[in-house]
């Protein structure tokens, strides 16, 4: 009690379009006052109705009262229906924002500390992730750890193999070699083939967004699906590819052709392995930083680089929480990557970085939504880049097929991100304008 709960709770509700449920504002509502119903010693056998009854039902975010930990029914429930997030509050915080009321357990402050000290273990055995705001919920939801040293505090399941850019760790072989590489069936058959993990074992990869998109489709598909966790090394993982569970490789047609959604049990970000990166990549992630702020309606990318990733993976982890398999919000984070994935497969003189594709592609998008583009020219600098003109239009065409002589695009309209029909005449010209002659 004091841990600010309800307040959480509302706000993390609203983010992912979710009922909310305070367990005990309902049962106050059904079945009257808190403090008379523990007279009556009916209280617990109430929650625990109430408590089961919301488990039962589609999901929703749940504030429980402080003491439900201890009936051994909800901690089962907990365990095998919830994801439950630890709200951490110090007892002395917790005492003080409790005091004074009407709670029948927060009358007395000796007793309220040795109350605290008996549930902590309880909360340890349910929790399965803490925070104390509500990125931090959103991300613990995700099964998303965003810390400073989390890498190296970060302890592999035992029976696990690690999968890695040959750049970043010369460590466990198979390892991918660098980048768009790693995308490939060849790539992914070689993996499958010298991989030895059972249906227990557990696939860690760790690297950039091609490594963990291949080693997420590899865990996806060997053994019909094994578990993996996501240790993304670079600013486009931490902010964008690592999260979310959306995995793929590269066809020759075009990108991300083939894949599955996966979700990783585990993503651990650490921002401390940006420290590394050099100039030139850090600029390749703020593409999707800036993408990501311009959907939230946030300057992320003037926040500091830790920060900067929490918030931009806290984001995108709740839209995906709304939508895991893509089916209706989570098509807003292609904002700009239609017009990006066009260029890339357009391009005959190894120039196009995603990282450039994406800023290129934001320009575009933004022209479309008759929206100022002075931010990505300021933050990204995109200069326009020589591609096969016809080639990067037949693979947007591909990419969004069109109807009735119109493509559906993601744009960002006055009140945020949207999906519109758009003339092609219209998308052509947008495209030519972000390349070269």
């Amino acid at each position: 009690m004091g841990a600010g709960k309800t307040t959480l709770g509302r706000e993390v509700a609203a983010r992912l379009h979710r009922p909310f449920l305070d367990v005990d504002a309902r049962i106050e509502s059904t079945e009257g006052s808190i403090p008379r119903l523990f007279e009556e010693g009916r209280f617990r056998e109430i929650e625990e109705r109430v408590v089961l009854e919301a488990l039962a039902t589609p999901p929703g975010v749940i504030s429980l009262g402080g003491g439900a930990v201890e009936t051994p029914a909800i901690r089962e429930a907990l365990r095998a229906r919830a994801t439950t997030v630890l709200v951490e509050v110090e007892v002395e915080t917790a005492w003080k924002r409790a005091r004074g009321s009407d709670r029948p357990l927060a009358q007395d402050e000796t007793e309220f500390r040795e109350l605290y000290d008996r549930r902590l273990p309880l909360y340890d055995e349910v929790a399965d992730g803490r925070a104390n705001d509500p990125d931090g919920v959103v991300l613990a939801a995700g099964a998303i750890e965003v810390e400073s040293g989390a890498y190296r505090s970060f302890e592999p399941p035992q029976a696990s193999e690690l999968i890695s850019d040959a750049h970043v760790l010369e460590l466990h072989p198979p390892h991918f070699r660098q980048g768009e590489e790693a995308k490939t069936p060849e790539s992914v058959a070689r993996l499958w083939r010298e991989l030895s993990l059972d249906r227990s074992g557990t696939l860690i990869a760790l690297g950039g967004g091609c490594v963990t998109d291949a080693a997420g489709f590899a865990a996806a598909t060997y053994l019909r699906g094994i578990d993996w966790i996501a240790v993304p090394t670079s600013l486009v993982g931490q902010v964008d590819a690592g999260i979310g569970g959306k995995t793929a490789i590269n066809l020759p047609a075009g990108k991300n052709l083939v894949g599955a959604f996966h979700w990783p049990i585990r993503t651990v970000i650490d921002p401390d392995l940006l420290s590394t990166l050099p100039a030139e990549q850090r600029r390749e992630g703020m593409a999707e930083v800036v993408k990501t702020g311009l959907l939230a309606g946030e300057a992320l990318w003037e926040l500091p680089e830790p920060e900067l990733v929490r918030r931009s993976a806290a984001f995108k982890t709740a839209i995906c929480l709304r939508d895991p398999h893509d089916r209706g919000v989570r098509q807003i984070l292609n904002l700009g990557h239609t017009f990006a994935h066009a260029l890339e497969a357009g391009d005959e003189y190894g120039a196009v970085t995603h990282g450039r594709a994406v800023a290129l592609g934001l320009l575009a998008a933004l022209s479309l939504s008759g929206r100022d583009a002075s931010i990505v020219e300021e933050v990204l600098a995109p200069e326009p880049v020589r591609v096969d003109r016809e080639r990067a239009w037949d693979a947007l065409r591909r990419d969004k097929k069109s109807t009735g002589g119109e493509l559906t695009l993601v744009l960002l309209g006055d009140d945020g991100p949207l999906t519109a029909a758009v003339p092609e005449a219209d998308v052509r010209r947008a495209l030519d304008s972000v390349v070269a002659d």
